[in-house]
C-alpha cells in the first residue's frame, strides 16, 4: 500500500448531502462538551474547600481525566477508521451526559477523580470521531471554514461553563452545576441518532483492503509509522500541544487567580471568565478562520502561519495579565484570549489536510494524544505545584514558555505545508 505523507496530491472531493445538518449537530455537541469541561475550573475553589485539597491535588483532577482520555484515543482512532462513526458518537455523547448525572453521588476526592477519568473516555471518543466524520463531508479547502465553525463551540461552551458553573454553584452547590449540564448533552445525542447521516468515506485512489488480521495489524502499524514521519502532521500536532499546555493551564487556574489575586467571588470570577471567553475567544476563532481562508489563497503555508502568529503574539498580553498591575489584568486577559483562539480552526484543518483520507480518525487520535500527553494533562498540575511553592502568578508564568515553543514549531512546520486542493462544488444540504 502506497501512503501519502502530506505532500502527495489528493482527489477533489464533493460535499455530501446532509453536511450542514451534521455540522450543526456536531457543533452543538462540541459546545456541550466544552461546557462540561469548563464547569470544573469555575467551581474548583468550592471543591478545594470541601475536600481540603492543595493546589497540586486540584491540578491532579485534570491529570486523571487526560490519562483516561489519552489511553482511550488509540482504540477510538482505530475504531473510527474501520466502523461507522455515527453510533459511536451517540454512545460517547450519552456517556458524557451519564457521567455528569453521576456527579450527584460524588462524596470524596477519589470518586471525583474516577468520575473525571470516565468523562475523559467519552470526550476522547467524540473528539476523534466528529472531526473525521466532518472531513468526509467537505473538501480539503473547505475544512478550515468548517472546523472554524465546529471550534466556535470551544470558546462559547467554555464561557457558558464558567458562567453557569459559577452562578449555579454559588446558589445550589457545585454538584448541581454538573447535573444541569447533563440534560442538553442527552438531548443532542438523540438528535444525532435520528437526524444525522453517516457519510460515505472518501477513499484514497491507491488504497487496498488488508485481507487478514495479521495484515490489518501490520497495515495499521505502517500507517502510524507514516504519520510519525509526516513532518507537516507532526508540526501541526506538536505546535498545537504546546498551545494546549498554556491554554489548558490558564483556563483551569484563571478563575482561582481572579478570586485570590483580584478579590472576586466564585460567581463573579465565573461570570468574568465566561464573558471574556465568549467575546474574545469567539472573536479570535472567527477572525483566525477568516484570516486563514484569505491567506490560504495566497500561500499553502497559511494554516501554519496563523497559529504561529497566534502563539507568539499572545505572550506579551499574557505576561501583563499575570504580572502587571491589577487594573490591567482583565484587559490583558481579553487580548491574550483573542490571540490564542486565532489558531484554533486553522490548526485542525492543517492536521486533517496533512494526511490521507483513510487515516483521518487515526490522525485525530494522534493529535488528541499529543495535545494531552504534551499539553494540558500536566499543565494544571505543574502550575499547581509551582503555586504551592511560590504563588499562582509564578505558576501561570510557566505557560509563557510553552507559547514561545509553539510559535517556533508552527513556523518550522510551514516549510512542510501540503498543497491545498479545491472543491468542485460549494453547496451541501
Amino acid at each position: 500500500m502506497t501512503m501519502a505523507t502530506g505532500t502527495a496530491a489528493k482527489p477533489k472531493e464533493i460535499p455530501v448531502r446532509g453536511a450542514v445538518v451534521a455540522l450543526c449537530l456536531l457543533t452543538a455537541m462540541n459546545f456541550v462538551n466544552y461546557l462540561d469541561r469548563y464547569i470544573l475550573p469555575a467551581v474548583q475553589e468550592q471543591i478545594k474547600g470541601e475536600f481540603h485539597l492543595s493546589d497540586s491535588q486540584i491540578g491532579s483532577l485534570t491529570l486523571w481525566f487526560f490519562i483516561a482520555y489519552v489511553l482511550s484515543s488509540p482504540v477510538t482512532g482505530w475504531l473510527g477508521d474501520r466502523f461507522p462513526r455515527k453510533p459511536m458518537i451517540v454512545i460517547a455523547a450519552l456517556m458524557i451526559a451519564a457521567m455528569n448525572f453521576f456527579t450527584a453521588s460524588v462524596q470524596s476526592y477519589v470518586s471525583l477523580n474516577l468520575r473525571h477519568a470516565a468523562l475523559g473516555v467519552g470526550e476522547a471518543s467524540f473528539g476523534i470521531f466528529a472531526p473525521a466524520l466532518l472531513a468526509d463531508y467537505f473538501a480539503d479547502d473547505q475544512r478550515n471554514a468548517v472546523l472554524t465553525v465546529f471550534n466556535v463551540a470551544i470558546p462559547v461552551g467554555a464561557a457558558l461553563g464558567y458562567l453557569s458553573g459559577g452562578v449555579v454553584a454559588a446558589s445550589h452547590g457545585w454538584r448541581m452545576a454538573f447535573i444541569v449540564s447533563a440534560v442538553p448533552g442527552a438531548v443532542i445525542a438523540l438528535l444525532i441518532l435520528f437526524f444525522m447521516r453517516e457519510p460515505p468515506r472518501v477513499e484514497e485512489a491507491d488504497s487496498r483492503p488488508a485481507t487478514t488480521t495479521r495484515e490489518k495489524g501490520s497495515e495499521y502499524l505502517a500507517q502510524v509509522g507514516h504519520l510519525v514521519k509526516n513532518r507537516a502532521y507532526m508540526s501541526s500536532i506538536l505546535g498545537y500541544a504546546a498551545v494546549t499546555f498554556s491554554l489548558g493551564g490558564i483556563s483551569w487556574w484563571m478563575p482561582s487567580f481572579l478570586s485570590r489575586m483580584d478579590g472576586r467571588s466564585v460567581a463573579a470570577a465565573g461570570t468574568i471568565m465566561g464573558g471574556i471567553t465568549v467575546v474574545c475567544g469567539l472573536g479570535g476563532t472567527v477572525v483566525g478562520g477568516v484570516l486563514a481562508h484569505w491567506w490560504s489563497k495566497k500561500t499553502d503555508k497559511a494554516l501554519y502561519l496563523v497559529p504561529a502568529l497566534s502563539a507568539v503574539l499572545a505572550v506579551p498580553p499574557a505576561m501583563l495579565c499575570f504580572f502587571g498591575p491589577r487594573n490591567t489584568t482583565l484587559p490583558a486577559l481579553g487580548v491574550a484570549v483573542f490571540l490564542v483562539f486565532l489558531g484554533t480552526g486553522p490548526v485542525n484543518a492543517a492536521t486533517l489536510n496533512a494526511v490521507p483520507s483513510n487515516l483521518r480518525a487515526t490522525a485525530m487520535a494522534g493529535q488528541l494524544f499529543a495535545l494531552h500527553v504534551f499539553g494540558d494533562a500536566f499543565s494544571p498540575k505543574i502550575i499547581g505545584m509551582v503555586s504551592d511553592y511560590t504563588n499562582l502568578r509564578m505558576g501561570l508564568g510557566v505557560t509563557l514558555i510553552a507559547f514561545a515553543a509553539a510559535a517556533l514549531i508552527f513556523f518550522n512546520g510551514a516549510r512542510y505545508a501540503p498543497r491545498l486542493h479545491h472543491a468542485l462544488e460549494s453547496d451541501a444540504i
